[in-house]
């Protein structure tokens, strides 16, 4: 017997909010506890500033999150009801429309009409939400568990830097701050790409340069101006 496949895209909805609120954490709030130390503030300026941002952070992913998703499962809840109307309306008319659909995805047309009346007679509408819309019940839009993966994961993505610079003197803060936040930007690529069942190199190395670049880049920008904003 063969083993049973685990595949991974039912993981797409909460493994995309959770790593771009853990790398948006990290990035975020170790780029503001550089610019901010960057920019001579003191050590309890910066550990304010970092604190601040965490929180205002995870409620900001949240908040964004929640928004962006219900608008999708609006979008979705608004086509499941215009065709569960229609299907009461014109059942004929879906009913070939599901076997243009079968159809058109190799199967013969005597094949296509009784798998389409089986499927209407089992249930009309999950069938033209999955085949007609794209809907099914493993991508459906899942707002509050979108934006609790989010919030969550940007808390304990900020929580990272913003622990280093607790504990390392003002004078080594900065670089400190950017290696250990670099490290675990190379961990959350490689962890995101593993449980997505991508190759973890690529991911680790893409993720690690573009967040080293936005903290290089705050930290110059608070060194330049040398004011805490």
């Amino acid at each position: 017997m063969p083993s049973k496949e685990h595949h991974r895209i039912f993981r797409s909805n909460w493994l995309r909010a959770a790593v771009l609120g853990a790398n948006d954490g990290i990035v975020s709030t170790a780029s503001l506890i550089t610019g901010v130390a960057a920019a001579q503030a003191s050590h309890e300026a910066v550990l304010t500033s970092g604190l601040a941002g965490l929180v205002a952070g995870a409620l900001s992913m949240a908040a964004g999150e929640y928004v962006s998703v219900r608008s999708q499962s609006d979008i979705e809840a608004a086509d499941l009801r215009m065709e569960q109307r229609s299907l009461k309306r014109n059942s004929g008319e879906e009913l070939e429309e599901l076997v243009e659909i079968y159809v058109g995805r190799g199967l013969s047309r005597d094949l296509a009409e009784q798998v389409a009346r089986q499927l209407t007679r089992h249930d009309a509408l999950d069938a033209h939400a999955r085949d007609e819309l794209g809907i099914s019940i493993h991508n459906r839009a899942r707002p509050v568990q979108a934006a609790v993966a989010s919030a969550a994961s940007f808390a304990g993505g900020a929580a990272l830097p913003l622990a280093v610079a607790a504990v390392v003197p003002l004078p080594q803060l900065i670089g400190w701050v950017i290696g250990a936040s670099v490290a675990c930007l190379a961990c959350l690529g490689a962890l995101a790409a593993g449980a997505g069942g991508a190759p973890k190199g690529p991911a680790a190395v893409r993720v690690t340069i573009l967040g080293a670049l936005a903290m290089a880049v705050t930290a110059g920008v608070g060194a330049l101006f040398g004011t805490v904003v």
